[in-house]
């Protein structure tokens, strides 16, 4: 599922914050986007911090958060 990230410019993404782990948690095909679950709580821009943090060491990518960045659907941009 996750591993096509690297072919991909943006990802689109769909937050649940406050979670025992932060992991991406499966693909809503109706929305075209990944649901993720994030420990980071959704205060001072924590939980966008946990998911940049998340996808630069788990699949070696730098991300920005172009759209929703105080929302619970998020746009990222793949950097490298």
């Amino acid at each position: 599922m996750e591993s096509d990230f690297s072919k991909k410019t943006h990802i689109k993404l769909f937050v649940k914050t406050n979670s025992p782990k932060t992991e991406i948690i499966g693909y809503n095909e109706a929305k075209k986007g990944y649901k993720i679950n994030v420990k980071a709580q959704p205060i001072e821009g924590k939980a966008n911090i946990e998911i940049i943090k998340h996808f630069r060491k788990k699949y070696k990518l730098s991300v920005e958060i172009i759209s929703g960045s105080t929302s619970k659907e998020k746009l990222l941009k793949i950097l490298s």
